[in-house]
């Protein structure tokens, strides 16, 4: 681990000598993760981009990417595309990233089953703006807006998610 590393603990990510609130998955983290199951993956994950609403924000770092009107993630583990930025129209499952509320005006992408997804095994690990303190996310790791936007021009590609088990069985 190296300080440049987004560490999860029980009290929070730690980066760069700081720890931050953060939240996890619904159903806290796990070794065999699964689309759909609420968990987050346990796991050394690599940063593979950011995207921002350039339209609600401006650009965080210059290697930041804007998201369009028909920006979308497919998490249809039957598509082709599974696990991959798509754009409307999009016929399978998806997700959008232009949300109404602000859950994804800036969003750090990993490498979680990405870029050759195993069908099946979860989609879009997103570091991002979290509802509230303590709400948890699908799988995804959120923190407060103030934090994530103090976090994101500090992280590059060699920074890593990581997320260990914290609770062993």
């Amino acid at each position: 681990m190296t300080p440049d590393d987004l560490v999860l603990t029980p009290k929070g990510i730690r980066f760069q000598g700081r720890t931050y609130p953060c939240t996890v998955g619904k159903t806290g983290c796990t070794q065999d993760k699964k689309e759909g199951d609420g968990a987050t993956p346990v796991g050394v994950h690599r940063i593979v981009g950011m995207l921002y609403r350039p339209d609600r924000m401006a650009r965080p770092t210059h290697w930041a990417l804007p998201i369009g009107p028909r920006d979308l993630w497919s998490d249809d583990s039957s598509a082709p595309d599974y696990n991959l930025m798509v754009r409307a129209p999009y016929d399978a499952s998806h997700e959008k990233l232009r949300r109404a509320d602000p859950l994804y005006d800036l969003v750090i992408l990993t490498d979680w089953n990405w870029p050759y997804a195993v069908k099946g095994r979860g989609s879009a690990i997103f570091v991002h703006q979290y509802r509230r303190p303590g709400y948890p996310t699908e799988g995804c790791i959120a923190l407060s807006r103030a934090d994530l936007h103090r976090i994101a021009p500090r992280i590059s590609y060699k920074t890593r998610l990581i997320v260990p088990d914290l609770h062993p069985s």
